[in-house]
């Protein structure tokens, strides 16, 4: 898939983004090399209440499991705080989640908005919508200690918001996302 454009950024982390096919906005690619396994990376990143992921991800402010269908499928609802200087107010982002584990070592989280009876708008939070997005943890072959992580994020976070501030937010914070996880594993694992 080649994006519009591409930021090569001083960690080794690229973010790309072109126009969405979903909806009036952007399809953001991240990519990045961290150290840790793939299940060390996917531990700090895994979708599950009380996980990892809300004590290091400040973008993450909680994140609940609604229903569990199978072990592998589920509903979630999200929960993130204020943003780009209080411009973006919390949004919430309620999604059917597939988590997938392939023969090479790969483990993704595959994600997309859902309605559900158990998550009416919650008062405080804009209702954001995830579109199809995801994120994948590949081993490195000949580097059983390092995971290339690959993201993508088609989110409308609704609400009144200037196209500007979302194309400004979304690059800067998955440039921010990636060595912030690459702390929560050294923190967590090492």
């Amino acid at each position: 898939m080649r994006l519009g454009l591409d930021l090569k950024l001083q960690n080794g982390v690229s973010v790309s983004w072109r126009p969405s096919e979903e909806f009036p906005g952007h399809l953001y690619r991240g990519e990045g090399i961290l150290c840790g396994t793939p299940e060390e990376v996917w531990d700090c990143i895994k979708p599950v209440a009380g996980g990892l992921r809300e004590k290091w991800d400040d973008n993450v402010t909680s994140f609940e499991i609604v229903q569990s269908i199978t072990d592998v499928l589920c509903v979630s609802r999200t929960s993130t705080p204020s943003a780009a200087m209080k411009l973006i107010s919390p949004r919430d982002f309620v999604d059917l989640v597939l988590v997938k584990k392939y023969e090479d070592g790969t483990i993704s989280s595959n994600a997309t908005h859902v309605e559900h009876p158990l998550c009416p708008p919650k008062p405080g939070f804009v209702r954001g919508f995830n579109h199809p997005c995801g994120c994948f943890c590949e081993p490195l072959p000949g580097e059983p200690n390092k995971t290339k992580l690959v993201t993508f994020f088609q989110t409308d976070l609704s609400g009144y918001l200037p196209q500007s501030v979302v194309d400004s937010f979304f690059p800067r914070s998955m440039a921010e996302f990636y060595p912030n996880l690459q702390k929560a594993v050294r923190k967590f694992h090492h």
